[in-house]
């Protein structure tokens, strides 16, 4: 049976690193050997602001001063992915998608579009205090400043949150 899993939590939580850990273990029990679309937007992000175009340019302001980018770039990542990449026997993961509650709303849609409209949402839910203890110790360029780290938490309070409520109801 194809997988739909969304996995779902506060920055530094392990998405990528439970993801992993659910792509291994499909590739060890898929009889069929199917593929997998892993659907991961932060990296696209960094990729895309790094980019020549003027859509590339605004998102690397919104970047570099620690703003959240808009909804709309973030179903573009994805969106494309899946308009481009996936097939009808892939598994589909998704690691930090969808960031609000109207993306989650538009995710439903695309799944129901690919006729996945059952999707398996695991929300990693840890603490805030063990989340900016995470991510300062992973050490990367964006996770070196608490006051970028506690805005980043502060968008998953107000704005990904009622995602995970919308796909609890």
């Amino acid at each position: 049976m194809l997988q739909t899993v969304i996995f779902i939590g506060r920055s530094g939580c392990g998405k990528g690193t439970q993801a992993d850990l659910f792509k291994n273990r499909i590739k060890r029990m898929d009889v069929d050997n199917n593929q997998i679309l892993y659907v991961e937007t932060g990296e696209h992000f960094r990729k895309f602001i790094r980019g020549g175009s003027y859509s590339s340019k605004i998102s690397k302001n919104i970047y570099d001063t620690d703003e959240r980018q808009p909804d709309f770039l973030a179903c573009y990542m994805w969106s494309n992915m899946l308009l481009e990449e996936l097939d009808e026997n892939m598994h589909l993961i998704f690691d930090g998608a969808p960031r609000a509650l109207d993306e989650a709303e538009i995710l439903t849609s695309a799944l129901k579009f690919y006729k996945r409209e059952m999707p398996v949402v695991i929300h990693i839910d840890v603490s805030r205090k063990w989340s900016e203890e995470r991510l300062l110790a992973r050490g990367r360029k964006d996770d070196l400043n608490l006051g970028k780290i506690d805005k980043r938490l502060d968008w998953f309070d107000k704005d990904v949150m009622p995602a995970v409520e919308y796909f609890k109801n």
